[in-house]
């Protein structure tokens, strides 16, 4: 029944604003919602890739909540947002378990696949034995990577309720690692500056990354810079992930990027529902536009035009989500 009511709704507020268009092609019409993003910039081509398609179904997008993972989560479990772009599954199981699961929200499609992370280090190290995390429980090799004198390794690795910061701390401790290994946390953009800054003046670095994210089209793995295993899969709360990918144990399982929403919203919303279901975005385009950024195209406006111009290449897939929503809304 609530879904016949609001679908009453959405066809009353069509012809109470006077819209020309039929009431199947706009069944967002007079809906705002409400989404979470994070807080990376290069996460908003996803995003408004998603607003534009919402906003062809009638919807409008209102001012988007932007914090840290972990909130994001909580903000959608809790009613205080409809959805998010960033669920990264599945290394974000623990903050979707913590926030009320699947009895308040739904993991919904397949954004963007393929998406790895794990522990780099400089081709130097890399062809000097540094290949297994592992190594670095070797005070020795430790001292390689030591930025400020202390004579631990400093790795470059993720900010406090990221989710991938639990993984981190827990190899550091599984590995014996605690006494050789600074797990440096700020700002990921200000550390890894420093990280590729100290690459370009011939020290060793150790950092955590992801795809897709332009650090990779700078410090490029295979040339640049390597992954590195770690001694074997392990993961916090007993996860059993798949964490190989093309024959390394990289310790991280590969993840998709999901849209995550609230029941509420996609039992009320079922035009929406639908584009969650079937949008997808090559992790290729994905890191093509984050390296335009590295490359200084990183105003809103130039952003925005990328979502324009991806759009524009993709046409007609982008009109079958809006079809297929639009049908689905009946």
């Amino acid at each position: 029944m609530k879904m016949h009511h609001t679908g009453f709704m959405a066809i009353a507020s069509v012809l109470a604003f006077g819209s020309s268009a039929p009431a199947s092609d706009t069944p967002g019409e007079g809906i705002t919602v409400r989404p979470i993003e994070g807080t990376v910039l290069e996460e908003r081509f996803q995003n408004q890739i998603i607003y534009r398609a919402l906003e062809e179904l009638g919807y409008t997008i209102g001012d988007p909540q932007s914090v840290e993972y972990q909130k994001i989560h909580l903000a959608i479990g809790s009613g205080d947002g409809d959805f998010t772009t960033v669920h990264w599954d599945p290394l974000h199981l623990a903050f979707y378990e913590e926030a009320g699961g699947s009895e308040v929200m739904t993991k919904v499609g397949h954004l963007i696949s393929g998406a790895l992370q794990g522990y780099l280090v400089d081709k130097a190290s890399f062809d000097a034995g540094v290949t297994n995390l592992g190594n670095l429980a070797e005070p020795g090799v430790a001292s390689r990577f030591d930025a400020d004198g202390d004579g631990t390794a400093d790795l470059a690795g993720c900010p406090p309720g990221w989710g991938c910061e639990r993984v981190i701390e827990h190899h550091l401790t599984e590995f014996g690692l605690r006494d050789t290994v600074t797990h440096n946390q700020g700002a990921y953009n200000a550390v890894i500056a420093e990280t590729v800054a100290r690459m370009e003046v011939g020290e060793s670095i150790i950092y955590y990354t992801w795809t897709p994210y332009w650090v990779s089209g700078v410090l490029v793995p295979g040339e640049d810079v390597e992954w590195i295993e770690v001694p074997y899969s392990s993961l916090p709360d007993g996860r059993t992930d798949n964490t190989v990918y093309e024959g390394r144990e990289l310790g991280f399982a590969v993840n998709e990027l999901r849209i995550l929403a609230s029941n509420e919203f996609l039992a009320d919303n079922p035009a929406a529902a639908r584009l969650f279901e079937l949008a997808k975005i090559d992790i290729n385009d994905v890191s093509a536009q984050n390296n335009a950024m590295q490359q200084g195209e990183d105003s809103i406006e130039a952003i925005d035009g990328h979502v324009d111009a991806w759009i524009a290449r993709n046409r007609e897939m982008f009109d079958s989500w809006i079809a297929a929503a639009r049908e689905a809304a009946g």
